[in-house]
C-alpha cells in the first residue's frame, strides 16, 4: 500500500479541499500518513495571496524531499494555477495541477511514477466551472465545510479570481447532506468556508438560492452544536443575516468582515464595493443586537498611493470601532493585477512599519474585547491539544480560554465563567459546568 502525505498553505477553503483530496486517495488504496513521515507521494496545496506564500511552497517541497528523497511531489492550489511553469522548475516537483484538475489528481497521475518529464496539467481558469464539494475531517472538534468557490469581484490587489475562477456554489440540498454526514462524526462545530461566501447561490451564472436560506436550513441540522461563518464581505452581510444569527439556535456571535482600508480614497483604488461608512454601520448593527459578538477585520497596509495620512485615517477608524482583532496583511505586488498600474508604491520599510502599528492595535483590541467579557458566563468547546498541562478551547464568541487538562472535557462544550488574562494571552476560567472548580494564577 503506497503512502501519501499532505501539506496545506493558506485559507480554510484550502484545508477543506486538502481533506477531500485525501479521502480520494484513501478510496483508491493509499494510506494517509503525517507529513513528517516517509511517504511515496506528497501533495502540497498552495496559496498565492502574498509573495511569502509562494516562498513557503518551495520550502515545503524541500522538506518533503528531506523526509523521502525519492517521493513523487504534486503541487495543486492557487499558486499552481497562476504560475505552473515556475513551480515545475522547483527541484523535486513532479506534477502541477490547476483548479480544474486538482480533484482528478489520482485519475490523471496514475501510479505516481517519477520520470524525467514533469507533468503540467493546468487548463485556463475559464474552464473552472464545476463546484467540488469539500469538507475537512482531520480535526474532530471542528470542520471546514466549503459552500462557495470563486469570485466575480475584481479587487485591484487580488489574484483569487485568476486562481479560482468565477463565483459558483453548492446547492443547499447537497450542503445539508454534507452537514448531516459530518454530524454523525465527533465534530461539534462547522465553519462555513468560501472565497466570497456572501455571494452564495450562483449556479451556472444564475442566482437560484440565497445565503440567508442556507444558514436557516443549517440551523435545523441536528447533531452539530455550532455553526460559524467565515469571512464575509460587508456589502453582502445583510441586516437579515445579522438578525438571524442573533436569534439562531446554532450560529455563533462571531463575524470576520474584511475592511482592507479605512480610507475611502484607498477603498476606491482597491475597487472595493463599499465605503467606510457602510462598514461602520454593519459593525454598529451587529453590536446593537449582539453586544458580546466577536468581530474580526482584514486590513492591507502599504497599498499603492497610500499616504501617511491615509494610513492614519485607517488606524483611527479601526481604533474607534468596537472590533475584536485584526488580520493585517502587508501589500505585495501580484502579477496581472490592476494595482500594478496605480504607481506611487509605498517603500517596503514603510509598509512594514504600518503593519507593525496595526498588529499592535490588534493586540490592544483583543485585550479590550477579552476584558469586556470578564466575569461573563460563556460556553467553550475544548480541543485536544495539551501544553504545559493545560488544554484550551474557544467560546462561542471566539475567546480562547485555558483550563487544567482533563481528558473528559476534550471535544465537549461546557459552561464556564471568564475571569482574567493568562500569561499566554488567553483567558483563565474560574468555574466549569462540572463538580470540579478550576483555579488559575
Amino acid at each position: 500500500m503506497k503512502k501519501v502525505a499532505f501539506y496545506t498553505l493558506g485559507c480554510k477553503l484550502n484545508y477543506s479541499e486538502t481533506s477531500t483530496i485525501g479521502r480520494l486517495f484513501e478510496q483508491n488504496g493509499f494510506q494517509k500518513v503525517n507529513f513528517e513521515e516517509q511517504a511515496d507521494v506528497y501533495v502540497i496545496n498552495t496559496c498565492s495571496v502574498t509573495e511569502n506564500a509562494d516562498k513557503k511552497c518551495k520550502k515545503v517541497v524541500k522538506e518533503a524531499l528531506r523526509h523521502s528523497p525519492n517521493a513523487f511531489v504534486a503541487i495543486v492550489g492557487c499558486y499552481a494555477q497562476l504560475k505552473p511553469q515556475e513551480i515545475a522548475e522547483i527541484p523535486g516537483v513532479d506534477a502541477v495541477l490547476g483548479a480544474s484538475e486538482k480533484f482528478r489528481l489520482v485519475e490523471l497521475l496514475g501510479d505516481f511514477t517519477k520520470n524525467h518529464t514533469k507533468k503540467i496539467l493546468v487548463s485556463d481558469i475559464s474552464e473552472a466551472k464545476t463546484f467540488n464539494n469539500s469538507y475537512s475531517i482531520a480535526d474532530r472538534t471542528r470542520t471546514f465545510l466549503k459552500v462557495q468557490d470563486g469570485c466575480d469581484y475584481t479587487c485591484s490587489f487580488c489574484t483569487i479570481p485568476l486562481a479560482r475562477g468565477s463565483s459558483r456554489s453548492d446547492y443547499i440540498e447537497n450542503i445539508i447532506k454534507s452537514a448531516e454526514k459530518i454530524a454523525k462524526t465527533d465534530v461539534k462545530e462547522i465553519v462555513l468556508a468560501g472565497v466570497n461566501i456572501g455571494d452564495f447561490g450562483l449556479h451556472d451564472g444564475h442566482r437560484t438560492e440565497k445565503f440567508i436560506d442556507l444558514i436557516k436550513k443549517l440551523d435545523e441540522v441536528e447533531g452539530i452544536e455550532r455553526f460559524r461563518i467565515s469571512s464575509i464581505e460587508p456589502n453582502l452581510l445583510t441586516d437579515e443575516v445579522i438578525a438571524f444569527v442573533a436569534e439562531s439556535k446554532r450560529f455563533v456571535p462571531h463575524f470576520h468582515i474584511p475592511l482592507q482600508s479605512g480610507s475611502n480614497k484607498i477603498l476606491k483604488l482597491m475597487r472595493r464595493r463599499y465605503q467606510r461608512e457602510l462598514y461602520a454601520e454593519r459593525v454598529a448593527y451587529i453590536k446593537s443586537l449582539m453586544p458580546n459578538c466577536c468581530i474580526g477585520v482584514d486590513v492591507i497596509t502599504g497599498f499603492p498611493n497610500e499616504t501617511e495620512e491615509d494610513f492614519l485615517e485607517t488606524y483611527h477608524f479601526l481604533n474607534e470601532l468596537p472590533i475584536s482583532y485584526l488580520h493585517v496583511f502587508t501589500y505585495s505586488e501580484r502579477d496581472n493585477t490592476h494595482a500594478l498600474n496605480l504607481g506611487q508604491a509605498v517603500p517596503q520599510k514603510g509598509r512594514d512599519a504600518r503593519t507593525l502599528q496595526l498588529r499592535t492595535l490588534s493586540e490592544k483590541k483583543k485585550r479590550e474585547f477579552y476584558a469586556q467579557n470578564c466575569n461573563q458566563i460563556a460556553t467553550v468547546l475544548f480541543e485536544e491539544g495539551i501544553e504545559n498541562g493545560l488544554m484550551s478551547g474557544f467560546t462561542e464568541n471566539y475567546i480562547r480560554v485555558e483550563a487544567k487538562y482533563d481528558p473528559i472535557l476534550v471535544n465537549e462544550t461546557k459552561k464556564i465563567k471568564l475571569t482574567s488574562f493568562a500569561d499566554s494571552g488567553n483567558m483563565n476560567i474560574a468555574e466549569i459546568e462540572t463538580t470540579e472548580v478550576l483555579h488559575h494564577s
